[in-house]
């Protein structure tokens, strides 16, 4: 198998989905002659004119309302926010009109269409261009939400999104996009709504995203070393969710730690947490853990960023808390 990075599979997905069906667009802010700031789009105004790609001022509520009204007379548009940190300049088109169209219409206007941007921390780019905010979109009815680990993944994930009626949030995270990773030699369109298990385990199960679906895959190594076999799932879409997959394991294993970048308090992990609780509650010998970056901003000092998100150990550290829970009560 030939190998990419996950910012070459993406741009790979974007090029033949508008190869494929001509009503397929990018739009946002550097992206013709730059080729966006992450060089997804390199090369693409030269091949498809300027208008498929849609070069725009810094106005995300601007270019992201256009790109609604193109949505409802047929056009595919496939925007970029230069970081997901901006989506607030761009409320109003994302939640009160793309996520609510369908629906207000009675099914008679859809809004193809795929909202593309980085998020995360790591690159000490400091509290306005560092978050990780799918739980944002997670609470907003009418949008999908999908948050790939793997550059295959990433462009399977993609073409569904294109392809997709319904808008469409996909979060990148910046220190994946120089992670390279083996690619079918075939068209593989993942479907949204399923999750992926990474990792089969018995003892405990590690439910993660984006680049903690990473850290959980090392701290599964870390924790083989003591004799704990974990299962880890990559969810890959929050929305829909991959439910059964998620009650499967949690049936299986009986003990749950849930990893996530964003903020703690009312991220998405306490949604899965709750809903663990509420229907598999008799499942569980322990309580679910979540590790979960800190409350506060994003810092721009490298040590302090560092402390700031979650890494392998702090997993590590979550699952054994979890295995000492349940050897206490098996001791009682």
């Amino acid at each position: 198998m030939r190998k990419l990075s996950m910012s070459k599979a993406i741009r790979e997905a974007m090029h033949e989905e508008m190869v494929r069906d001509e009503n397929v667009i990018v739009i946002g802010e550097d992206l013709g002659k730059m080729g966006s700031p992450f060089g997804v789009t390199l090369g693409f105004l030269d091949e498809f004119g300027p208008n498929r790609v849609i070069e725009t001022p810094i106005c995300e509520s601007g270019f992201t309302g256009m790109a609604v009204g193109a949505a409802m007379r047929g056009i595919r548009p496939v925007v970029e926010l230069m970081y997901v940190d901006f989506v607030g300049v761009a409320a109003d088109p994302i939640i009160n009109q793309a996520a609510k169209m369908r629906y207000m219409t009675g099914g008679q206007v859809s809004i193809p269409m795929v909202i593309r941007a980085p998020m995360g921390a790591g690159r000490r780019n400091a509290g306005q261009h560092s978050q990780c905010l799918e739980t944002y979109f997670t609470h907003i009815p009418g949008l999908k939400l999908v948050c790939p680990s793997t550059p295959a993944e990433a462009k399977g994930l993609l073409k569904a999104a294109i392809r997709d009626d319904d808008p469409v949030i996909f979060l990148e995270h910046k220190l994946l996009y120089a992670d390279k990773g083996e690619m079918p030699e075939e068209e593989q369109v993942i479907p949204l709504g399923l999750a992926n298990v990474k990792r089969e385990g018995k003892d405990v199960t590690i439910i993660a995203w984006s680049r903690q679906v990473l850290f959980a895959l090392e701290a599964a190594k870390e924790l083989e070393k003591d004799g704990i076999d974990v299962e880890v799932i990559d969810l890959r879409t929050l929305v829909p969710l991959d439910w059964e997959a998620i009650k499967k394991s949690v049936c299986k294993t009986h003990n749950v730690v849930i990893a996530q970048e964003g903020y703690k308090r009312s991220g998405f992990a306490g949604e899965i947490a709750t809903q663990i609780m509420e229907e598999l509650f008799d499942e569980l010998d322990s309580p679910v853990e979540r590790v979960a970056g800190l409350n506060t901003v994003p810092p721009y000092s490298p040590p302090l960023e560092d402390v700031f998100f979650p890494n392998s150990n702090d997993i590590v550290r979550a699952v054994k808390k979890v295995v000492s829970y349940k050897l206490y009560e098996g001791a009682h």
